[in-house]
């Protein structure tokens, strides 16, 4: 018997080290007329891209708030996760492009200042930069979005902004922007930002996530696939709960995800592998 397993565990090694490898690029760069400067973006390509032809599905994976476009690749490991996940069949191979938010006023929105436009940026450079770049199919079947924290917002707001645009969206820890005008003040007062307070309500209506679930159609809303996920000790559970409860008011299809842990990056490595899982599903179709 020893021999026999022996056997095995040389041939589980050998089959281990020869399991296919994507490849990450971490600081990649474009032009932005609209930002007026260099922004920074990292690509995951999947283990196939280099000896096939085809196109590939894309997953916009967005990170939280301090970090850059190396947060999902240092921290949150997406190379390995995602090699892992298409390797064992648990997720369709996909291209993962994950954008700088952080440089200059960081955030996915169009700053209420006016001078700092990232979501026209998003999608009137970046998309069609990386997707004329790298093989990616552009119909919204095989598009999706997905982010932590203020990245959460952002997959948000990007899905409800442009549902023509996203099959898929996933937030997990979302950080749904400030509600009030005082958390406004204190954001703007860190980021050493100005704004003209008459146009916080305005700005609120139209970037706030939770605001803008109230003023769209079931119908429209239910044009996208939701995962949202947040731990039972995250400080924004109440946010991410209040979702849920405005999505199941409103007969929206969803899955809603409370785990043990909180606002960390344990906890965030841990959902990516069922975010694959849950977008390939539409991908697939």
């Amino acid at each position: 018997m020893k021999p026999l397993y022996l056997f095995f565990v040389v041939l589980g090694t050998l089959c281990s080290s020869f399991a296919q490898t994507g490849k990450v690029m971490d600081e990649l760069k474009l032009n932005s007329k609209i930002l007026k400067g260099e922004r920074k973006f990292a690509v995951y390509l999947p283990p196939d891209y280099e000896t096939s032809s085809r196109s590939y599905p894309v997953l916009y994976l967005l990170h939280g708030y301090t970090d850059d476009q190396t947060g999902w690749v240092q921290f949150g490991e997406v190379q390995h996760i995602a090699d892992k996940a298409i390797n064992e069949g648990t997720a369709t191979p996909m291209i993962i492009i994950m954008p700088d938010a952080d440089t200059g006023l960081p955030g996915y929105t169009n700053a209420i200042s006016g001078n700092w436009n990232y979501e026209d940026f998003f999608f009137e450079e970046l998309m069609p930069h990386v997707e004329g770049r790298f093989r990616i199919k552009k119909k919204k079947q095989f598009r999706a979005v997905a982010g932590l924290s203020m990245g959460g917002g952002g997959s948000f707001l990007y899905a409800l902004h442009r549902p023509d645009l996203f099959s898929s969206a996933a937030p997990l820890s979302a950080w749904m922007g400030p509600q009030t005008l005082e958390e406004m003040n204190d954001f703007a007062k860190r980021e050493n930002m100005k704004f003209e307070e008459k146009n916080f309500n305005a700005f609120l209506e139209s970037n706030n996530p939770l605001k803008l679930v109230d003023q769209m159609s079931k119908e429209t809303l239910n044009s996208v696939r939701w995962y949202i996920d947040c731990g039972d000790d995250d400080f924004l559970y109440e946010a991410n709960s209040l979702m849920h409860i405005k999505l199941r008011k409103k007969e929206v299809n969803h899955e809603f995800r409370i785990r043990d842990g909180g606002h960390t990056w344990t906890y965030w490595r841990t959902a990516l592998p069922t975010v694959l899982a849950f977008i390939s599903e539409r991908f697939h179709q």
